[in-house]
């Protein structure tokens, strides 16, 4: 973790389990985030993803193991504390009949150095809507709220769970940017998503937990280590079935493939459907997380124990 021990780790956890109803959520998790970095925690439905946020967030109490956040630990932490911690969960909230100006001054009025109602307004793409009821917003629109609400105290820390649900593409991207504007201001942020594209253009790292411990994790460009990346050559052969094969020398194979298409008299001199391409992360993180089994325990029995007795 080189990057992180070159700068403040704002979150250090290690030896962290969670256990439910005998079975182990969390089974030994080491991670560790530094000020300004993106960091995306992957993982199936179940995996524990939830049960690790919550518990940096000190809403869940840990099973074993070691939590630092900000220097403190999440369960005992202060008020303060609180005010440098940003939260954007996974569903919206129920915000009444207020508008975002009014909820964004309002949660704004609760930390000791807030951003400007207007410039949140703007960072998040609702200048338009402002004065409109929260309710009378689209869902896309509702999602861009909870965002401004997790923002407007300048946290330290941000978490963002699914931040980018229902919106369109455009939007999106607009999100991206404003992201990269936040850690360059410091802010670290841990992410979950399901979209990984998202990930890989976020993230500085990224963690894949699966099978209750993290399996794999580097820069979105080297996760899985140089086998993953093995170029695939795919083509369909003479008899029409799609072939394909992942080889370190593509170039040979191809021309191999070439050769035998000009013998059999393939018009283009070379097989149909002829690609060459490296794994997507997609990819790659299916493959890990297969290899190492998809999920845990079922989360939504999570609930249950909301800074509850150890299980």
């Amino acid at each position: 973790m080189d990057q992180v021990t070159a700068k403040k780790a704002v979150v250090s956890v290690s030896g962290l389990t969670k256990r439910y109803a005998g079975r182990d959520v969390l089974a030994g998790i080491d991670l560790e985030i530094a000020a300004g970095e993106t960091y995306a925690l992957l993982g199936p439905n179940g995996a524990g993803k939830s049960t690790t946020i919550e518990v940096l967030e000190g809403i869940r109490r840990p099973g074993g193991g070691e939590v630092s956040v900000l220097g403190e630990d999440p369960l005992s932490a202060s008020r303060a504390w609180r005010s440098r911690i940003g939260i954007v969960a996974q569903s919206t909230g129920d915000l009444g009949v207020y508008t975002p100006r009014e909820l964004i001054s309002h949660f704004g009025s609760l930390y000791p150095n807030p951003r400007g109602v207007d410039e949140v307004l703007d960072l998040v793409g609702l200048t338009d809507r402002a004065s409109v009821r929260a309710t009378k917003l689209s869902g896309g629109q509702q999602r861009r709220l909870d965002v401004a609400l997790g923002i407007v105290g300048r946290p330290e820390l941000l978490f963002l769970d699914e931040p980018t649900t229902g919106f369109d593409p455009e939007a999106r991207r607009q999100f991206w940017d404003m992201l990269a504007g936040l850690t360059g201001e410091g802010t670290a942020i841990l992410l979950t998503t399901h979209y990984l594209d998202e990930a890989a253009h976020l993230a500085d790292r990224v963690g894949v937990l699966t099978g209750g411990t993290i399996v794999a994790e580097a820069p979105p460009a080297q996760l899985g280590g140089a086998d993953a990346r093995v170029p695939i050559v795919r083509w369909r052969d003479a008899g029409g079935s799609l072939r394909e094969e992942r080889t370190h020398t593509p170039g040979a194979l191809i021309e191999k493939l070439c050769a035998e298409a000009r013998e059999l008299g393939f018009a283009k001199g070379e097989p149909a459907e002829l690609e060459v391409r490296r794994p997507t992360l997609e990819e790659i993180y299916l493959e890990l997380i297969g290899a190492n089994g998809a999920g845990g325990a079922d989360e939504l029995t999570e609930a249950t124990d909301t800074n509850g007795a150890d299980q």
